[in-house]
């Protein structure tokens, strides 16, 4: 059977490719996306950044982006708070011309228990602040991808890509988040945001928390999802989401058995 990496990304956390685990992933052929937080980017130099970048483009490993999100508020009310996230997402926008990668994945972070009355207001900031970034990304030859977290529905999805209108901002479904959080069926996230699907964020939970179990330890319906991805000319990215080797290994042996649930 063909390695089914050939056909994932893999979410790899770049202060774990210190200490020798990017030679493993290397060797094993992982085409990473690459998870970046406040205190690697604050405290890592330009040259390993360019260091760990080369190492993957001399391996041919393809490489996806995955922005910080912890504290960041991109559609804030408070502009001071809202600037203060733009400048940290730019610090991963930084790095795209050493890494060029496929994608970049980013959070527009809304939640209907915080902003209870000022979601209009919430759209306006965030089509102001995600605007500048999707610039960037058609400079650079890659796209914008926006994750759902808390939304309940799709509808905050519908209006931000609606309002910024690119082909260069696409959406990335996250099948743990939209199990735990999400009041909508799996359904209604595929046939409002099905045209701006991007990019799929693998893993499973039982609803009650983002768990990030294997593949099928959970109950997240993935073979509607999988039927939905075959009926797509342009499939989106799978990215793999585990959170320790071992769930790894156990989402791939699944992903194995099952040939993608069809898709390959």
């Amino acid at each position: 059977m063909e390695d089914i990496l050939k056909y994932l990304q893999v979410h790899v956390p770049f202060r774990m490719l210190e200490g020798g685990f990017l030679d493993t992933v290397i060797a094993k052929g992982i085409s990473p996306e690459i998870g970046f937080d406040c205190a690697i980017l604050d405290a890592t130099g330009k040259d390993r950044f360019r260091e760990v970048a080369d190492r993957f483009s001399d391996a041919g490993l393809r490489v996806t982006f995955h922005a910080p999100f912890m504290d960041l508020r991109p559609g804030a009310i408070d502009p001071r708070i809202r600037e203060v996230s733009r400048e940290r997402i730019q610090q991963v926008f930084d790095l795209v011309p050493l890494f060029r990668p496929r994608t970049i994945v980013c959070h527009p972070s809304f939640d209907s228990r915080y902003y209870v009355s000022s979601e209009r207001k919430w759209l306006e900031n965030s089509t102001l602040t995600w605007s500048t970034f999707v610039e960037q990304a058609a400079e650079f030859d890659t796209l914008l991808l926006l994750e759902n977290v808390y939304e309940k529905e799709p509808r905050q999805f519908v209006h931000l890509l609606t309002a910024l209108d690119s082909l260069r901002v696409r959406f990335c479904l996250d099948t743990g988040h939209c199990n735990a959080f999400s009041d909508a069926p799996l359904s209604s996230w595929l046939e409002e945001l099905g045209t701006f699907l991007g990019e799929v964020h693998l893993h499973d939970n039982d609803g009650s928390r983002d768990a990030h179990l294997p593949i099928g330890e959970g109950n997240f319906p993935f073979m509607e999802l999988f039927g939905f991805l075959k009926t797509k000319v342009n499939r989106p990215i799978l990215t793999l989401e585990a959170h320790s080797a071992d769930h790894l290994s156990r989402t791939l042996e699944t992903l194995r058995k099952n040939r993608l649930f069809g898709l390959i």
